[in-house]
């Protein structure tokens, strides 16, 4: 065999059709456009959206308001009337937390809320603290340690 012996397989390779020009062509008068109408002319068709008039989907449908903070920490929030379960003198931390069914995981950060009363001294560590947990957690006889925010 040889280079000029090489061809394209036998009906592999075809002639585009020209659109348009004469009759004899097979596409020629109309040029495949059909008779009259918005798309039979130069420069004719709907722009993207358009639905003849009608009101379009994108317009009927509502304004989805504001964005969501990719960078916005979530935090298990425990109340202090719930730390009562814990025996007096207790370490309190995340996986003691998990362990009583306070929180879901220790992977979520804590924050305790002042809500209720604290009636132990407990050593309580979490991630964060608000000023009325702090305080009752401190007249209570216990303290308040702040975990590293990993």
């Amino acid at each position: 065999m040889k280079q000029n012996d090489l061809m394209p397989a036998p009906g592999s390779n075809k002639k585009r059709t020209r659109s348009g020009r004469g009759i004899s062509a097979g596409r020629g008068k109309t040029a495949g456009r059909g008779t009259k109408g918005q798309l039979s002319r130069s420069g004719g068709g709907k722009r993207p959206y358009f639905e003849g008039g009608q009101l379009p989907l994108v317009r009927r449908l509502p304004h989805l308001g504001g964005f969501k903070n990719f960078n916005r920490v979530e935090y298990a929030p425990v109340n202090l009337e719930r730390l009562n379960v814990f025996a007096a003198g207790t370490e309190v931390d995340p996986e003691m937390m998990v362990a009583a069914g306070l929180i879901k995981s220790t992977r979520t950060r804590v924050k305790v809320l002042g809500d209720g009363k604290l009636s132990v001294a407990l050593t309580v560590r979490a991630h964060k603290f608000s000023a009325s947990a702090r305080e009752k957690i401190v007249a209570a006889g216990g303290t308040a340690q702040e975990l590293a925010q990993e």
